[in-house]
């Protein structure tokens, strides 16, 4: 048998309470979203732990093995997607993304205006679902488009960059709307966004 030893650094919870006062998005709701956040962080750690648990032991490729692989997509998207989600809103409100913006531009490019972009975005966020409203870019071409991730790993494009990320799972607005108004959050959030944020992960 290999003598295994693997060297692991867990992940670390980020601390997002600043992000109290978000229009249209109540505290309670960020409590409790921050706390389901947590729970991603801890179980991706988790599972690391007992993978190599299992690969020290020998025991890589068993079943149980192979299951614990299976969930890497879940729960290390889970915990990355809301790092990048809770990253790209600001308190007390985001401003208007301005066509002058390099954003502004990026998206004008392919979608001709800032309001065609924004209608998509909305209508993808809209569709029956649990899931992800995500703005990504190609790292090839630089082109932007809006894509619906379902759950956290069904839909995730290989290499491209997330630029803006919206989630649309029940916890992250069904204790301020009701079942119908999924729109309405959809508007609190873009009204929340931080745009200097999401232009930053535009690639270079």
């Amino acid at each position: 048998m290999l003598q295994t030893k693997i060297q692991y650094k867990p992940y670390a919870e980020k601390d997002f309470k600043h992000l109290k006062g978000l229009n249209g998005i109540s505290d309670q709701t960020l409590e409790i979203h921050l706390g389901l956040y947590a729970g991603y962080v801890k179980n991706t750690n988790i599972l690391n732990e007992k993978v190599i648990e299992l690969t020290e032991a020998g025991k890589s490729g068993t079943p149980e093995y192979a299951e614990l692989k299976r969930r890497y997509g879940f729960e290390y998207n889970g915990m990355r997607l809301h790092e990048y989600y809770f990253g790209n809103l600001k308190a007390g409100g985001g401003s208007d993304l301005k066509d002058s913006s390099a954003l502004g531009k990026a998206i004008i490019e392919t979608y001709s205006s800032i309001d065609v972009w924004k209608n998509d975005f909305c209508k993808v966020g809209a569709m029956r679902g649990v899931g992800w409203a995500i703005l990504f870019q190609d790292p090839i071409t630089k082109t932007l488009s809006n894509h619906w991730i379902t759950l956290h790993e069904e839909g995730n494009i290989a290499g491209f960059a997330p630029i803006l990320v919206m989630d649309v799972w029940e916890h992250a607005w069904l204790l301020d709307y009701k079942p119908a108004d999924r729109p309405k959050y959809i508007e609190a959030f873009l009204s929340n966004v931080d745009w200097a944020a999401a232009e930053g992960r535009l690639l270079k």
